[in-house]
């Protein structure tokens, strides 16, 4: 999923660039998260109710490399923390990766992890990490396929995409029309396979 809205935010030629570098990724079989660390501090805290200090913790624990990543996330991974709200009225739910078609492309939807309120509420949360925010067309492809799809993700939640880094929360636009964006999604995923394809020739 990752992959695929990252594609959908470029344009002309950028496009086929980026098509070409992932395949590239996927022959060196390279794909080493450095976040897996970072994700857990954040669990840890939500599911212990320890308001942070996992998330301040992780920092020392990262090699040096990975250090500056970690100090300019955890920040606005505390701020996401705090606006939760009572440690006490949140926790953790288990979520479900899910396989979506759209078009002829085949994507994995699969959220970091999901919430559950004392109120009843449920979200499916998958993060953002990059240093600039996630474009709208990001933001509507990854909440779009994760509502589709959430009967098997996690029934009956809404999907969440966090902006780590400032620790803003995106929502679905109640005023998106999804037909119009399954019309959208299936072109570009159309035009990924294509160039996926031209690569590999």
């Amino acid at each position: 999923m990752l992959g695929f809205t990252r594609y959908v935010t470029r344009t002309g030629p950028a496009k086929a660039t980026f098509v070409g570098g992932l395949r590239k990724a996927r022959e060196r079989r390279s794909g080493f998260n450095p976040h897996g660390q970072l994700v857990k501090a954040l669990k840890a805290d939500i599911a212990f109710r320890t308001g942070g200090s996992y998330l301040s913790g992780v920092v020392g624990l990262v090699k040096e490399r990975w250090k500056p990543l970690y100090e300019s996330v955890s920040a606005g991974a505390k701020t996401y923390l705090d606006s939760l709200g009572d440690p006490d009225q949140v926790g953790l739910a288990q979520t479900r990766d899910a396989l979506a078609s759209v078009g002829p492309l085949v994507v994995k939807v699969n959220p970091h992890f999901g919430l559950r309120y004392e109120d009843g509420r449920r979200e499916a949360v998958r993060l953002h990490f990059d240093e600039l925010p996630p474009t709208p067309e990001a933001t509507t492809a990854m909440l779009h396929l994760m509502a589709r799809h959430m009967d098997q993700i996690l029934p009956n939640a809404e999907p969440v995409l966090v902006d780590l880094r400032r620790g803003q929360v995106h929502r679905l636009d109640p005023s998106a029309k999804p037909t119009d964006i399954e019309t959208w999604l299936a072109g570009e995923a159309a035009a990924f396979t294509a160039m996926w394809s031209t690569t590999a020739a």
